[in-house]
C-alpha cells in the first residue's frame, strides 16, 4: 500500500468505540506464542466486546492519532511527549504500512518538539517491527497488566534527527 493512501488525524471522542474494537481484534489475532491465553486476555482488559469508555480516557489524556484507510479507521497510536504508549492496527489492515506511518508520525512530532530520543514498551510480538524502524533494545523486563498479570516486554528507544537543532 502506498503510504499516501493512509491519512492521519487526531482521535476524537466518537472514535473511542472503534479504537476499542481495533485493540481487542489485534490482540485476539495473536497466537499464544510469547504470551499465554490468560496474559492475552488481561492485555485486552478482559473484554470480549468493545468498550469505548476506557479508550475515551486515552483519547483525552494522551496524544492519540488514528490512521484512516479509505474512510475506515484502521489503526491508532497514543503517545505522551517522548513515549509511544500504544500502537494497534486492525488485523484486516496489517502489513500495509499503517503501523510504520503512525510510528513515523510520532517520531516527527517528538523531533519537532526538540526531543532527540523516544521510547516505547513493546510486546515481544512487536519487537522485530520496532527494530526494523530503527529502535534499539534497552532491556527486557516484566510489565504488570490488570489483576496483577505480568508479561515480559521490551523497553526500546530510538535516537531522532532533531529538526530544532
Amino acid at each position: 500500500m502506498d503510504a499516501n493512501e493512509i491519512t492521519l488525524r487526531p482521535a476524537v471522542e466518537k472514535d473511542a468505540q472503534v479504537l476499542s474494537t481495533i485493540h481487542i481484534a489485534a490482540i485476539k489475532a495473536l497466537p499464544a506464542t510469547f504470551y499465554t491465553q490468560k496474559q492475552l486476555l488481561a492485555w485486552r482488559n478482559y473484554l470480549e466486546k468493545p468498550d469505548g469508555s476506557n479508550m475515551l480516557k486515552n483519547i483525552q489524556l494522551d496524544n492519540c492519532w488514528v490512521a484512516v484507510e479509505h474512510d475506515v479507521v484502521a489503526g491508532f497510536a497514543s503517545f505522551i511527549v517522548d513515549e509511544l504508549i500504544a500502537l494497534y492496527v486492525h488485523p484486516n489492515h496489517q502489513g500495509k504500512g499503517i503501523g510504520r506511518t503512525l510510528v513515523k508520525h510520532f517520531c516527527n512530532e517528538a523531533s519537532q518538539q526538540g526531543i532527540d530520543k523516544v521510547l516505547t514498551t513493546a510486546s515481544l510480538y512487536a519487537e522485530g517491527f520496532y527494530l526494523r524502524l530503527g529502535f534499539t533494545m534497552i532491556k527486557r523486563e516484566p510489565h504488570q497488566l490488570r489483576k496483577r498479570v505480568v508479561v515480559p516486554v521490551a523497553k526500546m528507544s530510538k535516537t531522532l534527527v532533531n529538526s530544532k537543532k
